[in-house]
Formats: structure tokens, C-alpha cells, sequence
């Protein structure tokens, strides 16, 4: 896996430090994705759909693209000791709408299957404050991915 994740960033690198920085993003991103699938224990088919259709969705990616970044995001998460590694870099890059949206994608997964749980709750929080989205936008984004998960569920 490390030399998959290597060879992502190597191919990044040498097509300009812009698209470097998109790769960086996109995968700081992705984890976040990612450890909101993995805190309440197990990741549902629903969440790692969901997952997938948020990184495609944000990043304009392939569904062959989207599970590359995925299994990266996955391995770097594993991998890591924080979130600090993955929120800076999003607190840096990303516009106030886009961290906003973020925290939307957030609450997307943590409603894949259905319902939120308490864990996936208090991740949010934590990582909406470290990406400085204001309470209010917090609050709307859940609000958002609430209905949208009830939409899609036909209620």
C-alpha cells in the first residue's frame, strides 16, 4: 500500500506542483471521509458507497479514480496519529464554503446507514472545529444531510 500511495503522490509531482497540492487535498479530504465511515465500528456498504460518490462528487474523479483515492485515504488514515495532518491542510486550501461542504460530506456518510451515531456526531464536531466551520454551519450541514438521507430513503 505505502508504494501505491508513493506512486500516486510521484505521478502528482511530476505533473506540477498544482496538481500536487490537488492530490493533497484530495486526500485529506477523503480520510476524513473515511474515518467517519470507520467510527461506529464497521463500514456499511451504504457508507463506503457514500465514500465514494462524495469524492467523486467533490473532485470530479472516475469511479476507477475514486476508489484509488479511497484506498489511499484509507491507508493514510490508518496510518495516522491525528486529524491535525488531514484538517490543516483542508484549513489552508479550502474556502469557508468548502470547508463548509466538507462538514456536509461528513454528515452525508455519517447518514448513509440511516442514522448517526453518537461517535460519528462527536467526530464531526470535533473536525468542524478544527476546520473552523462556525456552529451555525454546522448545524445547517447537518441539517442539509439530514434531509437529504431521508429523501433518499423516501421519506
Amino acid at each position: 500500500m505505502l508504494k501505491a500511495i508513493r506512486d500516486f503522490f510521484d505521478a502528482a509531482l511530476a505533473s506540477g506542483g498544482d496538481r500536487a497540492d490537488r492530490h493533497t487535498i484530495e486526500v485529506a479530504t477523503a480520510a476524513l471521509l473515511v474515518e467517519i465511515s470507520r467510527m461506529d465500528g464497521a463500514i456499511t456498504a451504504a457508507e463506503r458507497a457514500a465514500v465514494l460518490s462524495a469524492v467523486r462528487g467533490k473532485f470530479g474523479l472516475s469511479s476507477a479514480e475514486a476508489q484509488k483515492l479511497v484506498d489511499l485515504a484509507e491507508a493514510e488514515a490508518r496510518q495516522a496519529n491525528d486529524y491535525y495532518q488531514f484538517t490543516s491542510i483542508i484549513t489552508k486550501r479550502f474556502s469557508r464554503e468548502q470547508r463548509i461542504r466538507v462538514v456536509e460530506l461528513l454528515w452525508e456518510i455519517a447518514y448513509a446507514d440511516a442514522t448517526a451515531s453518537p461517535f460519528e456526531e462527536h467526530l464531526i464536531r470535533k473536525l468542524a472545529d478544527l476546520i473552523y466551520v462556525d456552529h451555525a454551519d454546522f448545524i445547517h450541514a447537518k441539517l442539509t444531510a439530514r434531509a437529504a438521507a431521508g429523501r433518499a430513503d423516501g421519506a
